[in-house]
Parts: C-alpha cells; sequence; structure tokens
C-alpha cells in the first residue's frame, strides 16, 4: 500500500475547510472515520519552527484521512504537554488534565454528530500518556470507537525505519529536531527550515523518563537530540509514507474488528 500526500484543492480531506452542510452531507455519504492529531508547540532547536510537531499531525491526519477514503482530517490539536521544553522560549505548554478535556470536547463533538470511528494521533512524545489515559474512557462512553495510535517506541522505530528506506545510515534512539523532523519539515514545508542554523545535538542513548523529569536543557544546549544534518526531503517523505502506511492498516483492522 503506498499513501500519497493529499491535495489543497477541493479533494481536500481537511474538515476545517467544509461547510457544516458539505460535512452533513459526507457523513450521509458514508464517510464515518474522523482523524484527529495531538501536537505540540515547543522548541525544535534553532533551526525547527516550534509549531513543528502540529505540522507533522497535519500532514499525517490529512495522509491517512485521503488513504481511507471515508475519512475527513480533523484540525490538529495544539498546544501539548510541553513542560520538558520550557526553558526555550516560545514553548507553549498545558497541564495534561487540560489536554485530555480537549480530546474529550473533540471526541464527543465528532461522535453526536456521528462520525463512528474516531482516531487520534499524538505526533509529541509528552502527549502520549494523557491519549493512553483518555481514550479508554471515551471508547466506554462514546457510540464511536476511539482509536489511540499512541505507541511511542513503535513510532519511533517507523521514522528511523524511514531514514533507511530513503537510505539515510543514520539511528535516533529519542527523536526531536534530528535527522527524522528535519527531514519531515523539509518534506513539507522547506522554507521554515533555517538551514544556516543546522547543527548537532545530544547523540546517543538518553532516558525519555530523564529527559520529561528533568527537561531537554538539562540533556542538550540547543534543543536537539542528534544531528538534524543528516535529513533530506526525500527521507521526509520516505518517514512520512512509512507512518501512514502502518496506521492505515492498524485503523482498518481496528475498524474492521467493531
Amino acid at each position: 500500500m503506498t499513501v500519497q500526500p493529499s491535495d489543497s484543492d477541493e479533494s481536500s480531506v481537511r474538515l476545517a475547510e467544509r461547510t457544516w452542510t458539505e460535512i452533513e452531507r459526507e457523513l450521509e455519504d458514508g464517510t464515518r472515520t474522523a482523524v484527529v492529531a495531538v501536537g505540540s508547540v515547543e522548541q525544535h532547536g534553532p533551526h525547527l519552527p516550534v509549531v513543528m510537531d502540529a505540522l507533522t499531525g497535519d500532514e499525517l491526519a490529512e495522509r491517512i484521512a485521503d488513504e481511507l477514503g471515508d475519512a475527513l482530517a480533523a484540525p490538529t490539536i495544539r498546544p501539548g504537554c510541553s513542560g520538558h521544553h520550557m526553558e526555550f522560549p516560545g514553548t507553549i505548554t498545558i497541564p495534561p488534565e487540560t489536554l485530555m478535556d480537549l480530546i474529550r470536547g473533540y471526541c464527543r463533538s465528532l461522535d453526536e454528530h456521528g462520525f463512528e470511528h474516531v482516531v487520534l494521533v499524538p505526533t509529541h512524545g509528552g502527549n502520549f500518556a494523557p491519549v493512553n489515559t483518555v481514550a479508554p474512557e471515551l471508547g466506554r462512553e462514546l457510540d464511536a470507537n476511539v482509536v489511540a495510535l499512541a505507541d511511542l517506541p513503535e513510532l519511533m522505530e517507523l521514522q528511523n525505519e524511514g531514514l533507511r528506506d530513503a537510505g539515510v545510515e543514520y539511528e535516533q534512539p529519542v527523536v526531536h529536531a534530528g535527522a527524522v523532523e528535519t527531514a519531515i519539515v523539509l518534506a513539507v514545508a522547506e522554507e521554515l527550515v533555517r538551514t544556516d542554523e543546522l547543527e548537532a545535538g545530544h547523540e546517543g542513548e538518553i532516558s525519555t523518563a530523564r529527559l520529561l523529569s528533568e527537561g531537554f536543557a538539562s540533556i542538550t544546549e540547543n534543543g536537539v537530540l542528534g544531528d538534524p544534518r543528516e535529513g533530506t526531503a526525500e527521507a521526509g517523505e520516505a518517514i512520512l509514507e512509512r507512518i501512514a502506511n502502518a496506521y492505515v492498516e492498524r485503523i482498518e483492522r481496528e475498524r474492521a474488528a467493531v
């Protein structure tokens, strides 16, 4: 299965660009799934914009919805739980309880309008625990089937597989502002990458528990993990395709099981 990026014309799958009457017709015509990315607004080194995780969420949600064929991409939730980045200006964080309330509001609204499946796609590590906490609760409460694609080790493995797909022999044990995320922004919004500011950050294994408890500034001065100079637009496309394909397969299995 090969996922192609969605177009930004009238065939767009973005729910936010529809009128309410168009969404009503789509639901009547068989659209049954809403894809909700859960991103962040936080530092991504001196070379990437703070909206990086939300950009990734926008792109993945659209690709997934486009490939499913009977889905719409809801507006990405932003910001997220980014307290461990607050030493870096521009980061905006909200408490886990606030994020979970936002997710509840999204899912309850989409359920009330008749979506049968709501897919949650976190693209920032600090959001995975809140998503995994609230999704089962919503699954019990709502008529809609709530699918949480919130396995952080799986996501990072898919990202590294995407690098290898593009012939980049570089591995990131923990992904943040290095080769993977630089590659993604080069693929979807190249003009937002400050190519004159590319510089390596902390290399090698690092405890995600330490990152979350002590903060990024305790590990990396520039906010980067890994080497962003290894990222390419071709690798970014391969990473997005790898993740979207894997997630579409998972969603189709989950929908078939209901």
